[in-house]
């Protein structure tokens, strides 16, 4: 076994663990592999290994690196999972399977135009910014309804709720007050977790966990 069908193998035994532990099934739990800043060599290690969902960070990264890869291999994921400028809305509807950082009326109108144009239409997830850090993305939960109502009417399909727990503490009550959140508004899928914390999201529902440093090793 290599060492990047090891980690794959690792990773996923765990999801399994956690999905058992609270009830789940873990089918339901989508792994995200996050290839940000990893060349397409290392991707393609992971690749070989069975791994189909990919996160980038950056459009014009992705861009870069994709377009081969996907030649190869048709059936890849691709999910965005940082932070989306309006004026990128278009390559990123073009490129991506998924956004899981829609977080603002303008974006929600730039991407309705781009789905609107191409016919293609991304699974989004809305960012909740559920400590309401200043200069972080995400909506704050007070107008999470509001930005789920905008995208309604703009024909985006918003599928979840998307967070980034605050650095340093505990991560387990931001994914359980994101649940809730998601409970109330009526959305069944949860992108949260990541290479320390995924199990514990993955215990409170998480569908989406975004995984890097535990699948690629450290940069």
């Amino acid at each position: 076994m290599s060492e990047a069908e090891q980690r794959l193998a690792e990773v996923r035994d765990a999801v399994t663990r956690a999905a058992v532990t609270a009830g789940r099934q873990p089918a339901a739990v989508n792994l995200i592999a996050v290839s940000k800043m990893h060349p397409a060599e290392a991707i393609r290690l992971l690749l070989t290994a069975g791994q189909r969902d990919f996160g980038e960070n950056r459009v014009q990264e992705a861009s870069a690196k994709w377009p081969e890869l996907r030649a190869d291999y048709p059936d890849i994921r691709l999910h965005l999972i940082g932070q989306l400028q309006s004026n990128k809305a278009a390559e990123a509807v073009a490129l991506f399977d998924a956004i899981h950082s829609v977080d603002r009326p303008s974006l929600i109108a730039a991407l309705a135009k781009a789905m609107n144009e191409t016919g293609k239409r991304p699974d989004c997830f809305v960012q909740a910014n559920l400590e309401g850090a200043e200069g972080k993305g995400g909506c704050a939960p007070e107008d999470l309804a509001a930005t789920l109502a905008a995208a309604r009417d703009a024909g985006v399909p918003v599928i979840g709720l998307m967070c980034v727990p605050p650095e340093g503490l505990e991560p387990a009550p931001w994914f359980a007050l994101l649940a809730k959140l998601a409970d109330d508004h009526g959305l069944a899928h949860l992108s949260m977790g990541m290479s320390g914390d995924y199990e514990s999201a993955v215990r409170i529902g998480a569908t989406h966990v975004r995984v890097g440093t535990a699948l690629f090793g450290a940069r």
